[in-house]
């Protein structure tokens, strides 16, 4: 620990701790439940299970996650009073956090992958119907995503009523979502990148770029040499 004149600094705990393996028995449990339960069966146990800390509620909420989703690494971690919605297009990389109260929408075509040491924020919302966040992504509390929007056309219709654009949003490894920071479709957050705290993202992020403000503009750059790099990409890609 150390002290710059602004604060204590501290060395990161999740993001330098390896996924621990699983129970030797959470597999085997989760496979049995899957062959011998409906995915309507399987989501109300998530439920039954999910208000609580104890270990049996995590581990029940683990295991039936782990039954319904397409994919799962080991080491998952399921806080209380997550809800989720098509979990069968889900998949997990190793590690996988999700925080308390968090919302992930899927959609019955869809597809939401989430890489390695991924941690998602209490109280997030994700549109994941097109959703891919690369490895060791940290996801801010309270931050969001919408991943489509109502065409709005034609006009004689309420907008709720019009044809549905979903649009794929990708978070690219390495990347950090600030607080309550909110990410509109179709955009990519660069490797490296990071939004700040209340952020409205309606473009593309530059790898390694800051971007902060609504809507989300770079302010600056992790490094000297990632600004220049990332900066001629972005130029290139334009031109």
């Amino acid at each position: 620990m150390s002290d710059n004149g602004l604060g204590r600094v501290v060395a990161a705990v999740f993001g330098r701790t390896d996924a621990p393996p699983d129970p030797h028995f959470e597999r085997e449990l989760a496979e049995e439940l899957r062959q011998h339960c409906t995915p309507q069966e399987l989501s109300s146990l998530f439920r039954r299970f999910g208000r609580d800390d104890a270990y049996l509620d995590s581990l029940m909420r683990r295991v039936c996650l782990r039954a319904l989703v397409r994919a799962c690494g080991r080491a998952l971690n399921v806080q209380p009073n997550v809800a989720v919605k098509h979990p069968e297009t889900f998949e997990f990389g190793d590690g996988v956090a999700i925080g308390e109260g968090v919302v992930i929408h899927g959609r019955f075509d869809g597809r939401f992958v989430v890489g390695d040491k991924v941690w998602i924020g209490a109280h997030s919302f994700l549109d994941a119907r097109d959703l891919v966040l690369g490895d060791h992504v940290g996801w801010g509390p309270g931050a969001k995503v919408l991943g489509s929007e109502h065409t709005g056309e034609p006009a004689d219709l309420p907008i709720i009523a019009t044809d549905l654009l979903i649009k794929p949003v990708r978070v690219e490894a390495w990347a950090d979502i600030g607080v309550n920071a909110v990410l509109l479709p179709g955009v990519t957050i660069g490797k490296g990148a990071i939004v700040g705290a209340g952020a409205v993202v309606t473009h593309d992020v530059p790898a390694f770029a800051k971007v902060a403000g609504v809507p989300a503009r770079v302010i600056g750059w992790r490094t000297p040499a990632d600004a220049v790099q990332s900066n001629h990409a972005a130029i290139a890609g334009a031109s």
